[in-house]
């Protein structure tokens, strides 16, 4: 049985520029959790009061996974892991001749006898051990089974062996995995700086080791760890192994991870990217609307997503009027071909087109006319380097109008927070998604903002552009409320179906 380690909130958290509240780990530790992760490395209790109020907080959440803490093979970090609740310790090793003399300054035997005493009391303090060889992808192999056999005799639960840098291939993890799984539960833990994590990993399972390292998103130190959801799939559809993993929560728990670290994720990102699921070209959407299979490995749904076809130059009539369906447009021949040679104009001038650029599209080409179920009367954003970020807005919301104020980490957050408050008592519509890009170039630059809006499940795209950013966002955001507030079921055109 694979099992899955999951270092989130202790590796991960080591990307430049992420430092996580104690109330955050906590609530990512929940949902790792709740998918069935099998351990989590909820920090290193040496680090800081936060991460040991965090690891706390976590061991004490009732949670069905063993919590672990990252210790160095020191009497203090063994004594914090224990004192603040770990079941288990991941107990790091340096094991390559570059770490043990160059950075512990030290021999092989000085490291072994550390590693050997912190097992025996880690032991003695009622711990699960993980002893983990660092850089052992460039240890000498020899030494390396030595010292995880002497680990073992010593109380060692499992070992772990750790592609560092990055270094390894499928090639060289075949030759090393068998003869260190031999001695005990093996877990393998890499790095992606060559881009190798995700196959070292599977050759590692290949190879008889039975729990995996992992990260949500691939975050961690320089480029990341394994990313834990490409490993599931990876699992699912290529080897197809059942993981016992909540497949459709795998979404929700990237898009939790991204917002609470700070961390965007990449939008040609397999699995979690924006455009995993999306389809443009007009062969490959005709192809998906007729048969998912022809262009999907993963249906969307299974972790938790939903499949878009996008519009834009390289759209087809065939996904234009299947959008223009699902929004109720009917539309004769004559019209379609104008509206998708209106789209694609919108294209060839480097825009994305936007479900309400497409609406605008057939309402003027089909001569509708919209009246805005929201209309903005007055709109001010105020922030400084002594005051709190504020806006404020009076809108006609269905002829009734409505005047808001709202707070947020920054000019353009109050903004979207004022606008969603303003409707909550009509609708609650939630902010997705949000792009920004710059146009031009200069201080003056045009910014084009794109935002993804859900309402009771229906998510729809829409984009505004303008020197200012926070005006850009507001106009994308009104147009999209406007959008989903329209009536769902209004058939539009001259041949209502």
């Amino acid at each position: 049985m694979i099992r899955f380690f999951d270092t989130t909130l202790r590796d991960g958290e080591q990307t430049p520029g992420v430092s996580l509240k104690p109330e955050q780990k906590l609530e990512i530790a929940a949902k790792l959790a709740s998918v069935g992760i099998d351990v989590i490395e909820a920090g290193s209790a040496a680090a800081s009061e936060g991460e040991r109020s965090a690891i706390r907080r976590i061991s004490e959440a009732g949670l069905s996974s063993e919590i672990c803490t990252y210790v160095r093979a020191l009497p203090g970090d063994i004594d914090l892991a224990a004192d603040f609740g770990a079941d288990s310790v991941h107990l790091v090793i340096p094991v390559s001749d570059l770490h043990i003399a160059k950075k512990m300054r030290k021999t092989r035997e000085q490291v072994a006898e550390m590693a050997f005493s912190a097992v025996t009391y880690a032991k003695e303090r009622g711990l699960i051990v993980e002893l983990s060889g660092e850089d052992a992808s460039r240890a000498d192999q020899v030494f390396l089974r030595e010292l995880f056999t002497e680990g073992v005799r010593c109380g060692a639960d499992r070992l772990c062996f750790c592609d560092t840098v990055g270094i390894l291939t499928p090639e060289k993890t075949a030759e090393f995995i068998p003869p260190l799984a031999a001695i005990a539960p093996l877990s393998i833990h890499c790095h992606d700086d060559l881009g190798m994590a995700l196959g070292n990993t599977l050759a590692a399972l290949k190879s008889g080791a039975t729990c995996a390292h992992a990260t949500v998103n691939g975050i961690g130190e320089r480029a990341g760890n394994t990313p834990y959801e490409e490993l599931v799939m990876a699992l699912e559809v290529l080897y197809g192994y059942k993981t016992r993993i909540r497949k459709e929560e795998i979404y929700h728990l990237a898009t939790l991870v991204s917002r609470l670290t700070g961390i965007p994720l990449p939008v040609n990102k397999a699995i979690v990217g924006e455009m995993a699921f999306t389809h443009e070209s007009g062969i490959h959407a005709h192809g998906v609307m007729r048969e998912p299979a022809t262009y999907e490995s993963v249906q969307p749904e299974t972790i938790g997503r939903k499949r878009r076809i996008v519009l834009g130059k390289h759209s087809g009539s065939a996904s234009v009027e299947a959008a223009l369906e699902e929004m109720h447009y009917s539309t004769d021949e004559n019209q379609l071909r104008e509206i998708v040679k209106r789209v694609k104009k919108l294209g060839d001038e480097g825009k994305r087109v936007s479900d309400t650029d497409l609406m605008a599209i057939a309402d003027a080409v089909l001569a509708i006319e919209c009246k805005p179920f929201i209309r903005m009367r007055q709109f001010t954003a105020v922030s400084g380097s002594s005051m709190i970020p504020t806006a404020s807005v009076t809108l006609v919301v269905n002829g009734q109008e409505i005047t808001g104020a709202a707070t947020g980490d920054g000019p353009v957050d109050a903004a979207m927070q004022v606008l969603r408050k303003s409707i909550a008592d009509v609708a609650d519509i939630r902010l997705e998604e949000y792009h920004v890009d710059a146009i031009s170039g200069g201080t003056d630059a045009l910014v084009e903002v794109t935002v993804r809006l859900s309402k009771d499940g229906k998510i729809i795209t829409s984009r505004g552009a303008r020197t200012d950013i926070i005006m850009a966002s507001v106009e994308a955001m009104i147009a999209g409320m406007n959008r989903l507030l329209r009536e769902e079921h209004e058939d539009r055109g001259k041949n209502p179906r």
